[in-house]
């Protein structure tokens, strides 16, 4: 089991009660009460942090007054004092500290923390919270750790090519708005739960093979002692779908356009 250090980064343990309301649980149950999504149910009771990924106060300074820890995403999150007064929310991004100001606006130095307008970031700059509609808030690279590099800017088109997580090459609206720098808590990727508790603390409900199952449940199961999956083309979900390798976009999806190089495939070690 491995957990990340907080204390090393958190300043506050109690959310601030002026930006939090109540959240109905997604416990993967249709409006009958049945399962639809598996593996999912129980866990922690937790109260929602509202979460500015709009960032509609433009030319307005502002303060991290503190970094704390969201039950509902893997980055951590911090209050922003607004030199009007106003609180809110925000993704903290890496390196940023207690003390440290920003600034939303279309004339803004290109620093840590600063959001602007994608067609006035320079190539190679390390961006995040991007918004693929103008005003329709943060879309991509929201989650610890994770970046999107621009990678040319194409002010003809009007579009922004960002190397995306996953390492796909994308044409973004080069209106859209994205902040600079990383998203916080890159350790999360190193965490290991080790014991069942920790995830069902998190609202994971256990996963059974398929094989382990009788045959009405499941197309592995069945048969008498471990079996394989028999004549099958591949391995299948428990509703009959081909899993594993194959390929789910469709397509003619109204996106392709938009991407310029496909994601590379991961080595197998």
């Amino acid at each position: 089991m491995s957990v990340v250090s907080y204390g090393d980064f958190l300043t506050r343990s109690e959310p601030l009660k002026s930006l939090t309301r109540g959240f109905k649980r997604a416990v993967g149950r249709n409006n009958k009460g049945r399962i639809t999504t598996r593996h999912k149910g129980g866990g922690h009771k937790k109260v929602y942090r509202d979460i500015d990924f709009v960032f509609n106060k433009r030319d307005i300074k502002a303060k991290l007054e503190s970094v704390e820890y969201d039950p509902f995403r893997s980055a951590f999150i911090g209050v922003a004092l607004y030199s009007d007064g106003e609180r809110r929310y925000i993704t903290v991004p890496q390196k940023m500290k207690v003390g440290d100001e920003f600034l939303v606006g279309e004339n803004v130095q290109i620093k840590l923390g600063n959001r602007t307008v994608l067609s006035s970031i320079p190539v190679g700059t390390f961006v995040y919270n991007i918004e693929l509609k103008p005003g329709a808030g943060a879309r991509i690279a929201r989650s610890a750790g994770t970046y999107a590099e621009v990678v040319a800017q194409d002010l003809d088109a009007k579009v922004t090519h960002l190397r995306m997580p996953s390492s796909e090459i994308r044409k973004v609206i080069n209106l859209g708005w994205a902040s600079i720098g990383e998203v916080s808590n890159e350790e999360h990727r190193l965490r290991n739960l080790g014991k069942a508790g920790r995830a069902r603390n998190l609202g994971r409900r256990p996963t059974v093979r398929g094989s382990a199952m009788n045959a009405v449940d499941h197309p592995h199961g069945g048969g008498e002692g471990r079996q394989g999956i028999g004549l099958r083309r591949g391995p299948k979900t428990q509703q009959g779908k081909l899993a594993y390798g194959v390929k789910t976009r469709r397509p003619k999806k109204y996106s392709n356009q938009h991407i310029v190089e496909r994601r590379k495939k991961k080595k197998k070690n």
